[in-house]
């Protein structure tokens, strides 16, 4: 997933907050617990999307999740920021930003690996090994699956991307016959 302009500005004013309060890794913590939550509850982000849950209901529900989740309290007042201004969708693109850019302040890269299927912890754990031998840099994986690869894995990294999927395979294929024939 790429940060929209949203995600990566309020993820930057995020950053620079936790960076201020010495917060870093603890906001770093509750976004991805916040991450996998969002994705799991459809019925969470429903209450959000939802124009019947005014103003101060979604208010006292992000304070509720946020003392549930044990969330620094920068993380809540960010999401009520988000919330107040009916920004919530972007609560993935946001976090994504934060990790990035914190990421990339430490010295780092993020890498998104999506493979068609599971695969073992030994390939990313030589994947990573090897891209951080290549970039020079730590480099942190994110893992995502994707069946419409069919088999394989792509891998980005910044701007760069590494597709060996047969999908793509299978369209340099297509690509070849249908150059064969009209040549």
């Amino acid at each position: 997933m790429t940060a929209s302009v949203i995600g990566r500005r309020y993820g930057r004013a995020l950053l620079e907050l936790a960076h201020e309060a010495g917060q870093e890794s603890e906001v770093r913590k509750g976004l991805e617990e916040l991450l996998a939550s969002w994705t799991a509850s459809p019925e969470l982000r429903g209450i959000f999307e939802n124009p019947g849950v005014g103003a101060d209901q979604r208010r006292a529900i992000l304070d509720a999740v946020g003392a549930k989740m044990s969330l620094p309290t920068l993380v809540t007042n960010t999401l009520k920021l988000l919330a107040d201004r009916r920004r919530l969708r972007h609560v993935p693109e946001l976090v994504e930003a934060y990790l990035e850019l914190a990421d990339a302040d430490a010295g780092g890269l993020r890498a998104e690996v999506t493979t068609a299927g599971d695969m073992p912890e030994s390939y990313f754990a030589e994947l990573q090994k090897t891209l951080a031998e290549n970039l020079g840099r730590e480099v942190t994986l994110v893992k995502k699956q994707d069946p419409a690869l069919i088999a394989g894995v792509v891998t980005k990294v910044g701007d760069m991307v590494f597709d060996g999927s047969l999908r793509s395979r299978l369209r340099e294929l297509e690509d070849t016959m249908l150059n064969a024939e009209t040549a």
